[in-house]
């Protein structure tokens, strides 16, 4: 009989391409995986890995077992479903959790508290990690349940033995000195109330200066970005100055210092927020404890200071 962990650990590098990058994901030392996967060529009677270059490919063989592998992975987590369900169907046990960072920060540790009140006997191991590694930790079973965002206005891909729900829809402001004159506007910020004033940004490559570029798309002149800093806390400090502002997600940002204000904007970017597990999980006393957490919680920070229409001027 195939044993399960040679199995996930054939996975493991057939996704990821050598066995150190399999190790990691897995927790076990490399000398250890390829050991496991020497087992599982015995078991089978063939090889299911070839040498190429610095890494691994499948062989046929190995190709048609990994291609298998889903529906072993759900039939024994269909097994120990049931098991749970009929202990009660209470939530208990460990839940690992992967996810962006500012979704754990702002979605899922406000959620924490009431989540352990509900279920005492709960423990959640968290690890941060970005979609598409997180889908992929779920797919493979290192781990239950991911946060992920939409990557650019473009929906989340997912394999087809996953399932999803929409826990929340994080929004971009415009954050400045109370001193700033665009303070003092009544409205919701245009593109042409933006313009000529300095910036602090995100550097490329992130979500957050994507979300700039689309917004200075198709104004008459570029943007003046003064600074690129990846940290929110960092940006915040420099837009205290007074000479910059910033665009910065809810999800993403600290409890605002009261010299500090969030400005609306009329097109504001947004991303969807997804939570993401197997579907042979669905009935899981754990995910759907959590699930229903994340959808009713809010997070700690990120309306405070917004103001609306009323409220500005």
């Amino acid at each position: 009989m195939i044993d399960v962990s040679a199995l996930r650990a054939l996975r493991s590098v057939a996704v990821l391409g050598t066995l150190a990058k399999a190790a990691d994901e897995l927790g076990f030392t490399a000398s250890a995986v390829s050991q496991q996967i020497k087992r599982l060529e015995r078991e089978v009677g063939v090889p299911v890995l070839a040498p190429a270059g610095r890494g691994v490919v499948l062989t046929p063989a190995g190709q048609a077992i990994v291609d298998s592998a889903p529906e072993v992975f759900q039939a024994l987590e269909h097994c120990a479903e049931a098991a749970r369900s009929v202990s009660e169907g209470a939530p208990r046990g460990v839940l690992r959790v992967v996810g962006f960072s500012t979704g754990i920060r702002g979605l899922l540790a406000p959620a924490v508290t009431a989540l352990f009140a509900q279920a005492p006997d709960l423990s959640l191991h968290i690890s941060e990690q970005d979609p598409e590694q997180a889908l992929h930790s779920v797919e493979a079973g290192t781990a239950d349940l991911a946060m992920v965002h939409d990557a650019d206005g473009l929906p989340v891909t997912l394999p087809t033995s996953v399932s999803q729900r929409h826990v929340h829809t994080d929004v971009g402001d415009v954050v400045l000195h109370r001193t700033h004159p665009l303070a003092a506007i009544g409205r919701p910020l245009s593109i042409d109330d933006l313009a000529g004033h300095a910036w602090v940004t995100s550097p490329p490559g992130t979500v957050c200066h994507q979300w700039f570029r689309r917004l200075f798309a198709g104004a008459a002149e570029e943007p003046d970005v003064r600074h690129l800093i990846d940290d929110f806390s960092t940006q915040l400090s420099l837009v205290a100055s007074g000479s910059v502002i910033a665009l910065i997600p809810r999800l993403a940002r600290p409890p605002l210092r009261d010299d500090l204000v969030a400005l609306p904007l009329k097109r504001a970017p947004k991303r969807e927020v997804f939570a993401a597990w197997r579907r042979s999980a669905d009935a899981s006393p754990a995910i759907q404890a959590v699930l229903s957490e994340l959808s009713s919680a809010s997070p700690t920070w990120g309306d405070e200071h917004v103001r609306s229409d009323s409220q500005a001027g």
